[in-house]
């Protein structure tokens, strides 16, 4: 008997009226919208008509478990009242309001997210996103150096603008990289597929952060701004830093005088099962860009956490930056009700309990039983399966860069049994809301176990 979250429209109390929306809502979208990293003619949007909790509604009605939270982003759920009652109360007070004015929502947002923050990062910038915030910190980072050259690793994500893009490191920045962004890419540490040659974990921390430092060596030591890494990178892998790999990076960050930014637009605010996943490494960084989880995507709002040193460089210097809508007061107030929220709830707790009771020990299994399985990795809510033909050669299941039929049989596989992946190249992210009950992420893994019979069938002895 096959396990699935899915009902169909007549009993999942969808209505009519809301697939005939849904209908005419997939009718105007592909007259009229332009789909980002796609070719337009060769995609057929899926249509959600609702969304609540753990859950979304397609626009056949039928019911999806979410285990992508969106773009990794919905980490307190869809339609949380709290936060739902928390925007609609501000846009009865102040829809928006210019960022030169000082405005509660504002103010406490910035408060709750410094109590948060590591060490002395007390000052924040806000902006519209996670894009724009890594634009904002290497910005800040260049004015206060002096320097003009940025570190960045392969297997990265930082955003989707300009500069964003061509600090990103994987391949959606090459239609776009020129060469002239003074960005310098270096591998960062990834044992499984380790560019050192590495056995364990101290052999692949130690060679990696030989490798960065022969790079700023040979790059000009002195020319470097600032290194920015994702603390546990996102959509590139969810690699978790081994041992001693981002005190090494601090360490290198001081020694060659340039700013260490972290980049915790995905990995922030209770996905690895602390409030930031740098929190798990016992590491300050200069800057700490953040978006997503803030306010789960309620409304869009991201910044940029600054250290002392650097807010010094602004205090009697303008700082030649800003946005329309910096610290926009329905963003800000849904922050607000988020943080409080997630508090209240206790969901950064209950994702680390996720992490070492149901996920970790859920993916062990299923790694032990699927042939098409070369490794799980994680922390918290935030896991990724890697699939591969062949266990021994590792050869990935879908190449770098993109797709495969194994891996579409595989997602379809998913989403006839209701369950909404996250998927990446060669991965299956487990990524759901951080207060998804354990039993909706049993019964996700359940349809994973069932769903990677696809990618078994493709394995190659």
């Amino acid at each position: 008997m096959t396990t699935t979250a899915a009902h169909t429209a007549a009993g999942s109390g969808v209505s009519e009226a809301e697939l005939e929306a849904g209908r005419r809502a997939y009718e105007l979208d592909r007259k009229h919208v332009f789909h980002s990293w796609s070719a337009q003619e060769q995609i057929k949007p899926m249509t959600v008509i609702r969304a609540e909790g753990s859950y979304v509604w397609d626009g056949e009605g039928n019911r999806l478990l979410d285990f992508s939270s969106q773009l990794v982003n919905t980490n307190i759920g869809h339609q949380h009242p709290k936060v739902v009652a928390a925007i609609q109360e501000q846009a009865g007070k102040l829809c928006t309001i210019a960022p030169q004015f000082a405005n509660d929502a504002r103010s406490e947002a910035a408060r709750l997210v410094a109590e948060l923050t590591p060490g002395e990062l007390d000052k924040v910038f806000f902006t519209n996103g996670g894009a724009d915030a890594v634009e904002h910190a290497i910005r800040m980072a260049r004015l206060h150096t002096g320097r003009y050259k940025v570190l960045s690793a392969y297997r990265s994500y930082h955003g989707g603008t300009a500069l964003a893009v061509n600090v990103t490191g994987d391949p959606r920045r090459i239609a776009n990289d020129y060469g002239n962004a003074g960005t310098v890419h270096f591998h960062a540490p990834f044992l499984y597929r380790s560019q050192f040659h590495a056995a364990t974990e101290a052999e692949e921390t130690q060679r990696a952060l030989e490798h960065l430092e022969t790079t700023i060596q040979l790059e000009g030591a002195d020319r470097f701004a600032a290194i920015i890494l994702e603390s546990i990178p996102g959509t590139a892998g969810i690699m978790v830093p081994p041992p001693g790999y981002l005190q090494g990076v601090r360490e290198l960050a001081t020694k060659y005088g340039m700013m260490f930014i972290a980049d915790e637009v995905m990995a922030g605010f209770g996905r690895s099962g602390k409030w930031f996943a740098i929190d798990h490494f016992d590491v300050v960084p200069d800057l700490l860009t953040f978006a997503k989880g803030v306010n789960s995507g309620y409304v869009p709002l991201g910044g940029v956490a600054i250290s002392p040193e650097i807010y010094a460089t602004f205090a009697d210097r303008p700082y030649p930056g800003g946005l329309t809508y910096s610290g926009h007061p329905l963003a800000c107030a849904a922050a607000v009700a988020t943080i409080n929220a997630m508090r209240e709830e206790r969901m950064v707790e209950h994702a680390a309990d996720l992490g070492e009771t149901v996920f970790g020990p859920g993916l062990a299994e299923l790694a032990a039983k699927h042939s098409s399985i070369g490794e799980v990795r994680g922390v918290g809510a935030f896991w990724a399966i890697e699939l591969v033909k062949n266990q021994q050669t590792r050869e990935p299941m879908a190449a770098y860069g993109g797709s495969s039929p194994a891996m579409n049989e595989l997602i379809a596989a998913c989403k006839s049994r209701g369950l909404l992946p996250f998927a990446n190249f060669n991965r299956i992210h487990v990524v759901p809301p951080l207060n998804i009950s354990a039993e909706d992420a049993r019964a996700g893994l359940a349809i994973l176990d069932e769903a990677l019979e696809a990618t078994d069938r493709h394995v190659e002895s």
